[in-house]
């Protein structure tokens, strides 16, 4: 507070309707809104009154905060996956490749998603993306694409079994991430569970067995998150076709990852092309696993079949928008897919550079087993390298810039690298170092003088 007889500074403080006419200020908010400009202003007012600058700096203070708002105008930071872990649900499984990135951009004004400019009419949503799907899928008939995985297959139960039974192998009830369970997510459709065969064991004539009048489909599901090792069995799907056939029914396999084709460094890992072969009438699967796109739910088979359920009015609002078919579209036409190249990662390459960063960071180069993620491939490890810190740095370097996420095991931060671009070892070191220089800061404060 200022003396009596004394001006008192925060007087000078501009007005709010002052600032606003701010040229700069003008400027931003044609780009950023005016409320979020009105609230740096007031933000950068509140500073002049603490006095932490002076009131003759308020416009540049706010000019400056918005500044930092262009630049950076999500909340969502970006973060360097050191866990070693491809396919990680915490920071957005699949990255996407540079064509996809390209695709999402070229997408975002207005494109024909749904307009033919032949004729200036409406046309197919996405008929780019399907086109695509079916290119690299010769044995499905038709495609669709919905928003996640999970919506692929609540669509898929609702348009073929609402109201009447699907049965369903008790060992392929399974749990997905954050507590869904599949039960639930299918008889939320009106569908009804009929369950066959036992958790470990479960044989064609289960299935035969429990066909009924009310039976509207078979599902298959790929226990992708987990394994049962030991006195198991399961019916195949050209069994499974078989008996659906005899009964004309629709048999739905739920491969979960995406994967198209066979991929030798997973031979347990269920493709859409195969699955279909073997005579599946449709197969769902996640767009951001395996496939290596966007996140997107996935329908192949059947052309009469997908159709079913294109035309189910559920589709609409399980439907995807343009950004996400772009992406999908781009990344299936592209090459090989930044998840792709992560998997196959070449384990001397990885020592390189491991050796490399722990030359920069003082850290020790140690074996480590990465993992696919996502739910697919459970117990398969991917053998490579990475540098051991001590364990209080994982926190830490997840508040570095960039942000960086590793593991702790056995009282060590393990930095594995198969998941870090080569292009951003760099970036890493830097972030290791600021870490390493914070931590020795805060070590020499607590120090008795």
């Amino acid at each position: 507070m200022a003396e009596a007889g004394q001006h008192d500074p925060r007087r000078d403080i501009p007005r709010t309707d002052v600032l606003l006419r701010n040229p700069i200020l003008v400027e931003a908010a044609r780009r950023l809104g005016h409320v979020i400009v009105k609230r740096a202003v007031l933000g950068a007012q509140q500073r002049a009154r603490d006095g932490e600058i002076a009131p003759e700096e308020v416009a540049a203070a706010a000019a400056t905060d918005l500044d930092v708002r262009q630049r950076l105008p999500t909340t969502l930071r970006p973060v360097l996956n050191a866990t070693g872990v491809v396919l990680h649900t915490n920071i957005g499984r699949a990255p996407l490749t540079e064509g996809a990135r390209t695709a999402i951009a070229r997408a975002s004004g207005y494109v024909d998603v749904e307009l033919d400019l032949e004729t200036g009419r409406r046309a197919s949503r996405g008929r780019g993306t399907l086109d695509a799907l079916l290119d690299r899928v010769p044995a499905a008939g038709a495609a669709l694409v919905v928003n996640n995985g999970a919506g692929a297959l609540v669509l898929a139960t609702t348009a073929l079994a609402a109201g009447r039974e699907v049965l369903v192998s008790r060992g392929e009830l399974v749990e997905i991430g954050d507590g869904f369970r599949l039960p639930d997510l299918v008889t939320s459709t009106g569908a009804r569970l009929h369950e066959v065969g036992t958790t470990n064991r479960t044989t064609l004539r289960d299935y035969a067995g429990a066909v009924g009048p009310a039976t509207a489909a078979i599902l298959k599901v790929h226990p992708s998150n987990f394994r049962i090792e030991g006195f198991t069995s399961a019916a195949s799907i050209p069994g499974l076709a078989g008996l659906a056939r005899d009964h004309r029914l629709p048999l739905v396999v739920d491969i979960g990852s995406g994967l198209l084709h066979p991929e030798p460094l997973l031979p347990d890992e269920p493709d859409a092309s195969t699955v279909l072969t073997d005579g599946a009438s449709i197969v769902t699967s996640s767009g951001d696993k395996l496939l290596g796109g966007p996140q997107a739910g996935v329908i192949l088979g059947e052309a009469a079949v997908v159709e079913r359920l294109r035309r189910h009015p559920l589709a609409r609002a399980l439907r995807t928008d343009k950004l996400t078919l772009a992406a999908l579209e781009a990344t299936l036409r592209g090459g090989p897919t930044v998840a792709e190249t992560f998997l196959r990662a070449d384990p001397d390459a990885l020592h390189a550079r491991c050796v490399l960063l722990a030359e920069a960071v003082g850290g020790r180069v140690v074996p480590s087993e990465g993992a696919v993620g996502g739910g697919g491939a459970p117990g398969v490890t991917l053998s490579g390298w990475a540098v051991a810190l001590p364990q209080g740095y994982a926190a830490q370097l997840r508040h570095a810039d960039p942000a960086v996420l590793a593991r702790v095991e056995s009282g060590l931060t393990i930095v594995d690298l198969r998941c870090v671009p080569a292009e951003s070892d760099d970036e890493l070191i830097a972030a290791i170092r600021s870490v390493t220089d914070a931590l020795e800061a805060g070590s020499a404060a607590q120090k008795p003088r």
